[in-house]
């Protein structure tokens, strides 16, 4: 068992492996018996597992926010070994990562794998047992004792004791900045006069010929020019007019009314550039909230060193996770929900080869734990502060209709143009067919209304999980519901099952 009383599902561990190969590999050590010294308490599980070299590879997990350590000298985060060990934790014990579960009840957090077994497999599974009950070995108990001081400190290393923050020299930050501005106002500029030129010209010339250069005074409007001034946004330190620039390039000429949505992303670009060229007569909500679009970042120390930062305790009920790759660096969303506020947060964090993702919150958690929102006109994004307890498990979360998905993203959109969903939680929903045949929906019980899914999610495996867990029945689903539809990220069955979009 776990320190909260209870294990995490199959799927919990699945969700937390970084790709397929790790999810196959970490099934087939679950149901190997290269496992020896296994045991689960105090918060961790931990084991030693035979490898390829004579010493076996020692590895622990920190069930308190998922934390890993492994002396295996794989890079990826969880590695297959600390999957694997939380497989056989939580009671995976079939070949790879799919199979029936033994009975919690009769299938101890270390014990053997099936089959026969030697005298020798039978002592360790006698250690394991006795290990299970226990207290964690030493080398557990350091890794564990050097996690909870770290984890003493709020997020970003700010805290009692920690160095402070502040630039060294004030006055050489203050210039920094105030170049970057500068440069990023350029590149707002020269995007203007680019938007000015389409217009001028006619949206027919984004298509171009090929995608090429379409117009003859070497300005150009295919979508190897929106490149280019993408590639300038980059060098003027501006990342997300990068974005939508390259996004503008992909549009034209790829599908049905791709000239109503070219023009709908150039008046938010237009939109977004008028507002960081003027943001010194914007409310600090918005204007904050257009800094973060065109790509100035804030470090989570300085939002929760802030007196003015909007920080909440509550019990955060954690939604979802997902991975992403963004170019050389991974992320990780997590959604969370208050469950006295209601208000919904979204932890976002980045990884790359040596720097790995630290927090892990596997859906279904409950956190008590403060969190301290990003500025915002509509604030979504926090900072992990003070974490009050160890995680427990929570229930399924209360959600509502479609009517009042849209509603939601309605309001988030009037505060925040640029918002592309806003996460909700559907109760009562059914996932089926569109009548023109064309994509699926999720529909309310009584038929009065029903929501198409994101094409993302089309022919991908969450749209077959989502039709077999229903079964034609209602369901709860957590997703974000946006203009292209809704994105379904997890369904309780009744425990929390992420979807694989």
């Amino acid at each position: 068992m776990s320190a909260h009383g209870e294990r995490w599902t199959t799927d919990q561990v699945l969700a937390l492996a970084p790709d397929e190969a790790s999810r196959a590999a970490g099934g087939r050590l679950a149901a190997s018996g290269r496992w020896s010294g296994a045991g689960a308490g105090g918060g961790a599980v931990w084991g030693a597992c035979e490898g390829s070299g004579s010493t076996p590879y020692r590895t622990a997990v920190d069930l308190n926010g998922a934390g890993y350590t492994c002396s295996c000298p794989s890079r990826k985060v969880p590695c297959k070994h600390a999957l694997g060990l939380l497989l056989r934790w939580a009671g995976a014990a079939a070949d790879g990562a799919s199979g029936s579960p033994p009975d919690p009840a009769s299938a101890p957090a270390s014990d053997a794998a099936p089959g026969s077994a030697s005298d020798g497999e039978a002592g360790d599974r006698a250690a394991d047992d006795t290990a299970a009950h226990g207290e964690p070995p030493p080398w557990v108990a350091e890794w564990l004792a050097a996690r909870r001081r770290r984890s003493e400190r709020p997020e970003g290393g700010a805290g009692p004791g920690a160095p402070s923050r502040a630039p060294a020299d004030p006055e050489a930050a203050r210039r920094r900045a105030e170049r970057r501005r500068q440069r990023i106002a350029a590149g707002a500029t020269e995007l203007e006069r680019r938007l000015e030129d389409l217009l001028r010209s006619g949206l027919t010339t984004a298509a171009g010929a090929g995608g090429s250069t379409a117009s003859g005074d070497g300005t150009g409007s295919g979508r190897d020019s929106w490149d280019e001034t993408a590639a300038r946004m980059i060098d003027a330190q501006a990342p997300g007019l990068a974005a939508r620039a390259r996004e503008l390039g992909s549009i034209a000429s790829s599908g049905p009314d791709w000239p109503s949505r070219l023009l709908a992303e150039c008046a938010l670009l237009h939109l977004l550039d008028q507002g960081f060229l003027g943001a010194e007569r914007l409310p600090a909500p918005l204007a904050a909230t257009v800094r973060s679009r065109v790509g100035l970042t804030t470090d989570a120390a300085d939002v929760l060193a802030d007196p003015d930062a909007v920080t909440i305790r509550d019990r955060w009920l954690v939604l979802a996770q997902q991975d992403g790759e963004e170019g050389p660096l991974t992320s990780r969303r997590i959604f969370l929900r208050g469950e006295r506020t209601g208000r919904m947060a979204l932890h976002l964090s980045f990884g790359g080869s040596h720097r790995p993702l630290d927090v892990s919150l596997p859906p279904g958690l409950l956190l008590d734990a403060e969190l301290a929102y990003y500025p915002g006109a509509r604030p979504l994004r926090v900072a992990l502060g003070e974490r009050h307890s160890p995680a427990v498990p929570g229930p399924v979360p209360s959600g509502c209709g479609i009517e009042a998905a849209l509603a939601a993203y309605g309001h988030a959109l009037r505060d925040d143009p640029w918002l592309d969903a806003w996460p909700v939680v559907l109760t009562d929903v059914v996932p089926l067919p569109a009548r023109d045949g064309a994509g699926w929906q999720l529909a309310d019980v009584d038929g009065e209304s029903a929501l198409p899914l994101d094409p993302r999610c089309l022919g991908r495996t969450a749209l077959w999980q989502l039709a077999a867990i229903s079964g034609g029945g209602p369901l709860t689903v957590f997703g974000e519901c946006g203009h292209r539809g809704f994105l379904p990220l997890t369904v309780w069955d009744p425990t929390p099952v992420p979807l694989s979009v």
